[in-house]
């Protein structure tokens, strides 16, 4: 091949004759015009709300093989528009990561190593504990400055933190247990 026909498959010259924007040919090689798009083989799309913050971005996850094969932002969204932060972006490994835990795990007091919980009996524990705090802590009433007795009913000994990703229903109920349990300190985060 002659110096012409080199300089003829070089980009710069092919975008100056028949693609001036270098949006065809010119931007393209050999290997990227063999690309596929990751979602091209999905089987088919979920829509999903990412769930790392209040914000609530809309996911589209593309499903392959009864797999995540890529989560995306979804355009019909009218929160995010299509646009997903870094960690909504990194769902999937998220999800699918070598390190996420499927168990249970619990590290008893002074312990050194981690041992797994079923499910049923971590709740179990945090139930016997919630009430055995509750009983401990628990105030009927108390005096004002008269001398007089004021129900409290109420204890200060549990608290709940909610979480970005409930929603304000989720924390509606919330609140509802927890203030029939008596427990005053709850506060949640949501805005969706």
């Amino acid at each position: 091949m002659g110096l012409i026909g080199r300089l003829g498959a070089w980009p710069l010259l092919g975008q100056l004759g028949r693609d001036p924007l270098a949006l065809g040919r010119a931007a393209q090689s050999g290997r990227t015009r063999e690309l596929r798009p990751r979602t091209e083989r999905a089987e088919r799309v979920v829509r999903s709300v990412c769930p790392y913050c209040a914000v609530g971005c809309g996911q589209l996850v593309y499903v392959e093989g009864g797999k995540i094969g890529q989560i995306e932002g979804d355009p019909d969204s009218p929160i995010s528009r299509g646009r997903l932060c870094p960690k909504g972006a990194a769902t999937k490994g998220y999800v699918e990561g070598p390190l996420r835990q499927h168990r249970v795990k619990y590290r008893r007091p002074h312990g050194t190593r981690w041992e797994e919980l079923s499910l049923d009996d971590a709740m179990e524990m945090i139930a016997d504990r919630v009430i055995a705090t509750r009983d401990a802590t628990w105030e009927e009433e108390t005096e004002d400055e008269q001398g007089e007795r004021i129900p409290l009913k109420r204890t200060l000994g549990v608290g709940s933190l909610g979480g970005a990703t409930l929603d304000n229903e989720e924390n509606y109920l919330i609140k509802k247990l927890f203030t029939a349990l008596g427990i005053v300190s709850v506060e949640n985060q949501a805005r969706i």
